[in-house]
This record gives structure tokens, C-alpha cells and sequence, in this order.
């Protein structure tokens, strides 16, 4: 995979761009915020060094085109208000997972569709991805709103697949292929 170190990607609200060293403050707030943490897979960060961490681990990997983890940035006022992520990149199947949130103050109001729809179509125009995958926790029902609405399927579940402080947890699997999305995308630009 190419460097991703570059990739910015805009829509009518927001800019999608690589973290830097100075959004270390965001990245501890979001990994702390109880409506994020609630269905997350790590526990909450204890301290300025995991975000720290999390941002040069970042850094790293986007530069080596392991994975693109991009923050979600308000245009209005400039603010970070969440990440979204391709990762596991496969190349050989055209195939990644997706990973995503919001801090709590900014549910509700669209972005994170936004944010997912212009990922989506950078996965599947500029890397050439087949599939796209996402796994979460069954519970988490605003995270499976999103999915369908932008036309991911449930295709399974993982029992008792991840265990999150202490707490034994399935998984929900969803997919989206490519065909579906230049469908979808199609009829929604012509309606």
C-alpha cells in the first residue's frame, strides 16, 4: 500500500486529515469519553502518554501505508471531533475493515455519515478496495444505524469474541461491497 500520510479528504463540513503530535489533548479526550468507550474494544486512556502513543504509532504507520486513521475536523470551527479509520488492509483481497467515532457532544447531527461516505469512497475509487468490513458489538445500536444507512449488510456474529474490561462481548459482523456501494452511490445521486 502507498504512504497515506497525505490524504485529506473534505466535505461540505468537515476535513478528514492525519493526526498530529498537537491533537494528542483530542485523542486523550475522545479515549476518555464514556459515550466512545461505552462499545470500544481498549479500555479508557489513564493518562497524556496513551495519546501520545496512539499519535506516534499513527504517524508511523500512515507514512508506511499500513492503515489511514484520519480526524474528523469541524471546517466551521476547526475542531476535532473524531476519528475514522481503514485498517487491516489486505491487498491481495482488495478488502479492509473500517473503524470510527465520535466524541458525544457531535452525536446526532450527521457527521459521522459524512465522515464514513468520503472513506468509503476514497477505499473504493483510490485503493481499489472489493470489501469493506466492520465488526462491533451487537449492542451498539447507533453504530448499526450508521452501517445500514450507508448500505453495509449484516452478514454474522462472533460469540463471546472480545472481552472488554472484564466483560465477555460478541461481535457483530457487517460487510459492504464495492458493487453495492457504486450501486447505492448511483441512485443516490440521481434521486
Amino acid at each position: 500500500m502507498p504512504a497515506f500520510d497525505w490524504v485529506r479528504l473534505s466535505t461540505r463540513r468537515l476535513l478528514l486529515r492525519p493526526l498530529r503530535v498537537a491533537d494528542a489533548p483530542f485523542v486523550l479526550a475522545l479515549f476518555t469519553d464514556a459515550g466512545f468507550m461505552k462499545f470500544g474494544t481498549t479500555a479508557p486512556f489513564a493518562s497524556n502518554d496513551e495519546a501520545d502513543a496512539l499519535v506516534a504509532r499513527d504517524i508511523k504507520a500512515m507514512a508506511a501505508g499500513e492503515r489511514i486513521r484520519l480526524g474528523i475536523e469541524r471546517v466551521a470551527d476547526g475542531s476535532l471531533i473524531g476519528i475514522c479509520t481503514l485498517f487491516d488492509l489486505d491487498a491481495q483481497s482488495r478488502k479492509a475493515e473500517i473503524g470510527y467515532g465520535l466524541l458525544t457532544q457531535a452525536w446526532g447531527q450527521g457527521y459521522m455519515h459524512e465522515a464514513l461516505r468520503a472513506l468509503l469512497e476514497y477505499g473504493f475509487s483510490e485503493l481499489g478496495l472489493n470489501r469493506v468490513e466492520a465488526e462491533i458489538d451487537p449492542d451498539n445500536s447507533g453504530s448499526a444505524r450508521s452501517l445500514q444507512r450507508l448500505g453495509f449488510v449484516r452478514e454474522g456474529q462472533l460469540r463471546e469474541s472480545c472481552i472488554v474490561n472484564g466483560v465477555v462481548s460478541d461481535s457483530a459482523l457487517y460487510g459492504l461491497l464495492r458493487r453495492e456501494w457504486t450501486a447505492r452511490e448511483t441512485s443516490v445521486s440521481n434521486a
